[in-house]
């Protein structure tokens, strides 16, 4: 495939094949591979960040699918740059071939992980089931191949104009931090919020086949044979075909995607600029559903067990003032404002789009009960921990706390040491916390993690097991109400400044419950038989989840 060049002088290194006959001058030649080493590291660290997104958003637990699909990658990379020496005599048409790879792996790896997770169901336990092999496995295949690129495109630019090595090194890591640099910041604020995740690596896969074969068939065509250039152009517009096909059929396969992972009465699917919002049924006698980043967190099924369990017991006092953190949906403040003499129920949301639907949705407006339209409710959007840290001095009387799991990493600073301080700031003295914690049954050692970090803010705690039913309500990374991992119970903390609080329904009930004294206790009980001892509290800066 490699025309010959002239003879190596004495001296030079065994991958010596000549000075590169270029089209353009020197200078000019330079600066042209330099913008490709630009460009294709840009193209490299979107191929990283879109799958550790799109890990974290499948499986949760973003600082592990950070960690995996990064040093996977730098791993992978060592390899391939050890690889890519025995390919430096045929520089040019190594790199034309490994960039059309590159691409066509980098662009397409989103859409095929999502497609095994859409159609292969349950994403299993750690490591135990296939997509997140094939996780590594693309981690792995795009690293080798970004690691291959550094020795070969080092070999290029000698051959335009030898200079001592440690200039080299310097110009070829000088392009390509700036250009990691610019994919760093082009992928969240520029291709995931305009493009989306499959659309946006997509195009940095094309971006990648231009660049690297305008590279090769332009600049170094002459090292190339006549039939190597034409099989390298074939090769390019074949990666190129693929990608643009997918990128026309991305909404369709999104759309039967979608279909596969939630059912085919999707409603309302939209993402925020924090997450993706599912709704489903809600009509035709369909139980209603929302989803939160894949993870069912409302189920019209058995909701109201799960929000009368969580409510009841902290509205069993003084309950003039409250403080709903999360709960956008309006479920938990429909259970508060039963009582006719709550006077204020403040809810704070990190996500406006949440509020919006659960304002003008028919379904989930109708469950919540309208509690929108009512004068006592306000809404303020804004982080939970940001919030308390600003909150006005007025204390609550009850604060409720219907946050994501505590194994979802973005949601770990919210069951902190330091949360629950800000939490007890704003507590009346003898006001009320109460905490989803998770599921016992399954992940007991969290539950009591969450329990331990309570206590250790100066909380006085009294942990509570709800059985569950179906579990409509999915924590974690479950996907379904009927998913084989859904919780078969509901595990809560309630918590006071002063005193361990009793459990109780509430005197002052505004309706039959299934809650009574004796159940309650009964919870109780069920929660303290499995009570891991001597756990720490987890922090901000050492999380314990």
């Amino acid at each position: 495939m490699i025309e010959p060049h002239a003879p190596a002088p004495p001296g030079a290194p065994p991958s010596w094949v000549g000075p590169a006959r270029l089209p353009v001058r020197p200078g000019t030649g330079r600066f042209l591979v330099l913008a490709c080493v630009f460009v294709c590291a840009a193209c490299g660290l979107v191929y990283e960040l879109e799958l550790v997104a799109l890990a974290s958003y499948l499986i949760g637990d973003s600082v592990t699918q950070a960690s995996v699909v990064l040093s996977v990658m730098v791993f992978a990379m060592g390899i391939g740059s050890l690889v890519a020496k025995r390919l430096r005599r045929h520089a040019a048409a190594a790199f034309g071939a490994l960039e059309a790879l590159l691409a066509l792996v980098g662009g397409c790896s989103a859409m095929a992980l999502y497609a095994v997770f859409a159609w292969t169901g349950d994403w299993g336990g750690l490591w135990a089931s296939g997509p997140r092999w094939l996780l590594v496995a693309f981690s792995l295949a795009i690293g080798l191949l970004i690691g291959a690129e550094v020795p070969l495109l080092m070999e290029l630019i000698q051959r335009i104009r030898r200079q001592d090595a440690g200039g080299a090194v310097a110009d070829l890591f000088a392009a390509d931090y700036v250009g990691a640099l610019v994919g760093g910041l082009a992928f969240p604020f520029l291709l995931l919020p305009l493009l989306g995740q499959l659309t946006g690596v997509m195009l940095t896969g094309g971006v990648n086949a231009v660049v690297g074969g305008a590279l090769v068939l332009g600049l170094f065509r002459r090292d190339l044979t006549r039939r190597a250039r034409w099989l390298l152009l074939a090769a390019n517009l074949a990666v190129l075909g693929v990608l643009a096909t997918a990128a026309v059929l991305v909404d369709d396969f999104e759309r039967a995607a979608r279909e596969a992972v939630y059912g085919q009465d999707v409603r309302v699917a939209l993402k925020t600029g924090i997450q993706e919002v599912v709704l489903t049924g809600g009509t035709g006698g369909r139980p209603l559903g929302l989803y939160l980043d894949g993870r069912l967190r409302v189920s019209g099924r058995d909701e109201h067990r799960y929000h009368e369990a969580l409510v009841t017991p902290a509205m069993d006092g003084p309950h003039a003032r409250v403080l709903v953190l999360g709960g956008g949906d309006g479920l938990a403040a429909r259970e508060v404002l039963r009582y006719q003499d709550v006077r204020r129920v403040d809810i704070v949301e990190i996500d406006p789009a949440v509020v919006d639907l659960a304002r003008r949705d028919p379904a989930l407006s109708r469950l919540n009960g309208h509690v929108y339209g009512d004068a006592r409710v306000r809404v303020t959007t804004a982080d939970a921990f940001r919030r308390l840290r600003t909150a006005p001095p007025v204390p609550y009387d009850v604060v409720i706390a219907d946050l994501p799991d505590p194994g979802i990493t973005a949601s770990t600073k919210l069951y902190s040491e330091e949360f629950y301080g800000l939490v007890r700031r704003v507590l009346a003295p003898e006001g009320r916390l109460v905490v989803h914690a998770g599921p016992v049954s399954s992940r007991p050692r969290v539950f009591w993690t969450v329990e331990s970090t309570m206590r250790a803010a100066g909380l006085r705690t009294t942990p509570y097991r709800v059985g569950g039913r179906d579990s409509g309500f999915a924590a974690g990374p479950d996907r379904t109400a009927g998913a084989s991992r859904a919780p078969r119970d509901w595990g809560f903390v309630l918590a006071s400044p002063r005193a361990r609080p009793a459990l109780g329904p509430g005197a002052r009930g505004p309706r039959p419950t299934t809650l009574t004294r004796e159940s309650l206790r009964a919870a109780r009980r069920a929660a303290e038989a499995t009570r891991i001892v001597g756990l720490p509290a987890s922090t901000l800066v050492h999380p314990r989840y």
